[in-house]
């Protein structure tokens, strides 16, 4: 799975990786017109289980290395069965552990955000819901085709990696969904990037159902980031549930849960996705969790 300077998923599209991956992001990108059958298909179809998650990366510091963790992610990931997974901060070795825990069924995509084999912004996915038709990855600069480039003071490197799927039980509606992880130090560079974002997804057909995940290291709500964003036609998912659960600060550093704490990890939604509800794990394992995040997810319907 991985390669020089890569990280990608094991199998399939293996005539589509190279062009997908070379998609220049400069066009427009255009979703083919669902027939009405295929959007009743859609709503009648169960919904679609979305998670965002950020691993925290594979530390070997105890007590919460990852071989600690890794048993508590396994089963927290087994319980949650998640359709597709925006993740943050895996590496390699880590991410092919998770995949194995997954099981057989599912698959991942991504790539190192310095251009190698380092952290990424990988999209799980259960093949048995979702076939990728393309995919492509950007960095948050002034020259987003470059990787591992960096030019608005962030602490690291940052970037994009989204996914367009096929939902095999939806009659095969498509849906786009944006995977990142802004930076934890420069609030300039965070601005900079939702800017960016909001401006390669409006580059996508306004019909496309679009799901964008992440850990934005910006508080929903009392950050500029979180209305760009939100300016830019999108709803935080949160908010549109028609049920959710109890809310938590989704960063706690393996200290005390904070009820009603900042919420920093957020699946965010074209308006036309019904939003049946979403929630916050809070599972951990003989006092383990399994990362210093806490996971969100969001069962959701296309339309």
């Amino acid at each position: 799975m991985t390669g020089t300077g890569w990280i990608t998923r094991r199998t399939g599209l293996r005539t589509v990786v190279a062009a997908a991956v070379a998609v220049p992001l400069l066009g427009t990108v255009r979703a083919s017109s669902a027939p009405e059958e295929s959007r009743t298909r859609a709503r009648l179809a169960p919904p679609l289980e979305v998670m965002t998650f950020n691993l925290r990366f594979p530390s070997t510091k105890e007590p919460h290395s990852w071989p600690s963790r890794r048993p508590v992610m396994r089963a927290l990931l087994r319980g949650a069965a998640p359709h597709v997974i925006g993740t943050q901060e895996g590496e390699p070795p880590q991410l092919r552990d998770i995949e194995a825990d997954l099981g057989p069924h599912y698959d991942w995509i991504g790539r190192g955000r310095g251009g190698g084999d380092n952290e990424s912004m990988a999209i799980f996915y259960d093949t048995r819901r979702l076939a990728p038709v393309e995919h492509a990855h950007f960095w948050l600069s002034d020259t987003p085709r470059m990787p591992g480039s960096n030019t608005w003071g962030a602490g690291y490197p940052r970037m994009v990696t989204w996914v367009r799927f096929r939902d095999l039980r939806a009659g095969g509606r498509e849906f786009c969904l944006f995977n990142t992880h802004l930076d934890n130090e420069s609030q300039y560079a965070r601005e900079r990037a939702a800017a960016l974002i909001t401006s390669r997804i409006a580059r996508f057909d306004p019909a496309l159902p679009m799901l964008v995940t992440g850990d934005f290291n910006a508080v929903a709500h009392r950050n500029t980031v979180y209305d760009t964003l939100l300016g830019a036609g999108l709803v935080d998912t949160w908010d549109t549930a028609r049920r959710r659960g109890e809310g938590y600060a989704t960063f706690h550093g393996y200290k005390a849960l904070r009820p009603d704490g900042d919420r920093i990890d957020w699946i965010l939604a074209r308006p036309g996705i019904t939003v049946h509800r979403t929630w916050v794990h809070t599972f951990r394992l003989n006092g383990q969790y399994p990362s210093d995040h806490l996971p969100v997810q969001a069962s959701v319907t296309l339309g």
